[in-house]
């Protein structure tokens, strides 16, 4: 990244938003919301990396959160670990897993890919919801919060630097000869490998990273709720993670994050309706997809072009 590239523009109004912030919010519960933003645009940001630059679909990233969040929830409240040390366990675990399945599953294309990833969310989700005596089953389990994160603004300042690393890694990402491989595969795998790149290589990495950012945030949200439920590993958080990445636009990093700022805030404007808040929700999306195909800022983006050269 040059200082002068859209990129670089793009992370320093993302440093300034998170530095201005506070000082617009007022109250607990608008951290709160500011805080899951965070979360959620990271999952979003290893999301992207997997679904927008190397073409492959998950429909079960949702249960990588919930390994993440359950990993550290047991290893601390059942066999009394230091809270930290748990949460790298469970990110190297659930990388472990997420390497073994990729093997088998990303050879599968198109609808075959999403559904094998479907299935793999739904056995880890019913595994958590079934074993009781472990997870706490369907009431789920509370969980001891870090101690040295007592206040909220603390833990805003936390997710607010991890979501700029994970912003800053993801571009550099991109921008390297892995990145450059990754679109490869998306264009087209038959040419990628017949000019040497290894195809599978390359979309297991990516799966493991998408999965290791999941954790990792699975594992710091569980600490600082300091409770979960077994709908954290669901197949509805799982769609709304795709939804936050399809409507911010694939293969844009700031798509991402702006997508799941959006998607995580637009509820909370739509609670007067009710009953037809999802209708409403799902109108809007429906409405940004017929209008907006390439997603909210990839289309916005070539909009202004277009101005420019007029």
């Amino acid at each position: 990244m040059t200082l002068k590239s859209p990129r670089t523009g793009g992370l320093l109004a993302l440093i300034a938003v998170i530095a201005v912030l506070p000082a617009f919010l007022n109250n607990a519960f608008q951290y709160e919301i500011a805080i899951l933003i965070g979360f959620n645009a990271i999952v979003c940001i290893g999301l992207n990396l997997l679904i927008g630059y190397a073409g492959q679909i998950s429909l079960g990233h949702g249960a990588f959160v919930g390994l993440g969040a359950y990993g550290s929830a047991i290893l601390t409240m059942n066999q009394e670990w230091n809270p930290l040390l748990a949460m790298v366990v469970a990110a190297v675990f659930t990388g472990v897993l997420a390497f073994l399945i990729a093997r088998p599953i990303l050879k599968l294309k198109g609808h075959y890919l999403a559904m094998a990833t479907l299935g793999m969310g739904i056995i880890i989700s019913i595994v958590i919801n079934t074993e009781d005596q472990i997870t706490g089953g369907p009431d789920g389990m509370y969980v001891e919060g870090l101690s040295f994160m007592a206040e909220q603004t603390y833990w805003y300042w936390l997710v607010g630097v991890l979501l700029i690393f994970s912003v800053w890694a993801s571009m550099n990402l991109i921008d390297s000869p892995i990145g450059r491989a990754l679109r490869a595969v998306h264009g087209s795998e038959v040419a990628a490998e017949v000019v040497g790149v290894d195809t599978t290589r390359f979309k297991v990495m990516i799966f493991v990273v998408s999965a290791v950012f999941a954790s990792i945030v699975g594992s710091l949200g569980v600490y600082y709720s300091n409770f979960v439920t077994p709908d954290i590993a669901g197949f509805f958080h799982s769609i709304e993670l795709v939804v936050m990445v399809v409507f911010g636009g694939m293969a844009s990093t700031f798509g991402a994050v702006i997508g799941a700022a959006i998607l995580t805030l637009l509820p909370q404007f739509l609670t007067f309706l009710h009953d037809y808040e999802h209708l409403v929700f799902g109108l809007i999306l429906m409405l940004t997809m017929i209008f907006l195909p390439k997603g909210l800022v990839p289309s916005l983006a070539g909009v202004f072009k277009k101005g420019d050269k007029s």
